[in-house]
């Protein structure tokens, strides 16, 4: 299977949003620009709601044929290692190998020599067509590349080779994904991990390396957006040449892992892929299960005390909630609301802390980091959640797409239009 030159992962924790978040597709395809939707879940998601790759499959399939969608989409086995690969093999098209963990562990000198020895042609300055640094490569840095990735890479053949046993006959779409660490590779470090990558046999179609500045989950992107631009440019112009030296598929792309919401990261986008022609998949783009928070909040009553009653559980259960995101969250404690506060909140003022809107003085980023990681107490609400979202289904829907579109699809794929 073959991955278009634009993708965006759709996260939906809770399965209800399929139609809604295609139909944001479709409007970005009747403006003239084919998205290939790509719905997501990972392992850590699926334990804590507790539903199923095969679940993630279904809403797919009936958003597309609800929606009458006639391009490409995909279910991505969401970062996934050795040990939680099996339970997606069915149900998945799209393989997101996670191996960050990984990343410094030892190969051993045997494969490190081998590994510079096969790969002493890079050696020498590389000046590639659309930046102006040229790559300094010698032969300490491929080896100081490869005692840093190589375990990492070797790894991820392991788990395509699983997949590949798996399904036989078959070309699911994979990514190796390298974001989820402290530092971000240098240009150098990201042409010799492809190196490797083809080493190992993989085909992969989206390389996720760790971008500069923090990527926490819902906010906005914080660091310097002239350092970013570079280095997306720079790995750009990795991209493109390691396709040709290397023989990697034509269509392979960088993948951004926003965290969702980064509006400003979104025009230097644009301007880079334009001047590459190059492809991009945006992942995990939407924040489709905050959007239901919002719809339900609006709409008062029963709904807004579902809204107040999961802001409570997680005000409560700060730590365990936050644990697994550590890294990717930035929570001031002494500027959350407490749930005594909230409970006085009219839909309106939930709605307005909540929404991502910079612009309004009631926006609290720290209260959206915090229920961006608290879908735990909604799952735990089963039927009651569940029915919430069907009875508000059309304006949370909206609300779903609006999102989506306005603020993700328009401005990163057609600023220019």
């Amino acid at each position: 299977m073959q991955l278009p030159k634009y993708s965006i992962g759709v996260g939906d924790r809770f399965a209800h949003q399929g139609a809604a978040q295609l139909q944001a597709i479709l409007l970005a395809a009747s403006e003239g620009v084919e998205v290939a939707p790509v719905w997501n879940k990972s392992h850590r998601e699926h334990t804590i709601v507790g539903s199923r790759p095969a679940d993630v499959r279904a809403e797919a399939d009936r958003a597309v044929q609800s929606l009458g969608w006639t391009g490409p989409y995909f279910v991505d086995a969401d970062h996934i290692g050795l040990r939680t690969v099996d339970g997606f093999l069915e149900a998945c098209d799209f393989f997101t190998l996670d191996v960050a963990d990984w990343i410094g562990r030892d190969a051993g000198d045997e494969a490190v020599g081998d590994f510079v020895a096969r790969h002493e042609r890079l050696v020498g300055r590389l000046l590639l067509p659309g930046i102006e640094r040229p790559l300094e490569i010698s032969r300490s840095i491929i080896a100081e590349a490869a005692r840093k990735f190589l375990a990492a890479i070797g790894e991820a053949g392991r788990i395509h080779r699983r997949i590949q046993e798996a399904k036989a006959g078959q070309s699911p779409v994979v990514e190796v994904s390298l974001d989820e660490t402290d530092r971000p590779q240098t240009p150098g470090e990201l042409l010799l991990i492809l190196a490797a990558i083809v080493d190992e046999g993989i085909p992969a179609q989206t390389i996720a390396p760790r971008f500069a500045g923090r990527f926490n989950k819902g906010v906005e992107y914080v660091g310097d957006l002239s350092e970013f631009a570079r280095q997306l440019e720079e790995d750009l112009a990795v991209v493109a040449f390691a396709t040709k030296e290397f023989g990697l598929p034509k269509n392979l792309k960088l993948s951004v892992h926003s965290g969702s919401d980064k509006f400003a990261l979104y025009r230097p986008m644009h301007v880079a892929l334009a001047k590459f022609d190059a492809g991009v998949h945006l992942k995990t783009a939407g924040t489709t299960w905050l959007e239901e928070l919002i719809g339900l909040a609006a709409a008062g009553g029963a709904g807004l005390e579902i809204a107040k009653d999961v802001y409570g559980g997680a005000w409560r259960r700060f730590d365990e909630l936050c644990a697994p995101y550590v890294s990717v969250v930035d929570i001031d404690r002494g500027r959350l609301p407490s749930p005594e506060a909230v409970e006085r909140w009219d839909g309106e003022q939930f709605a307005a802390a909540l929404r991502h809107d910079a612009a309004c003085e009631a926006y609290n980023p720290h209260f959206r980091q915090l229920l961006h990681v608290a879908y735990k107490i909604a799952a735990e609400m089963g039927d009651r959640f569940i029915a919430a979202l069907e009875r508000h289904a059309d304006t949370i829907g909206r609300n779903v797409t609006q999102n989506l579109y306005d603020r993700h699809l328009r401005p990163l794929f057609l600023a220019d239009r």
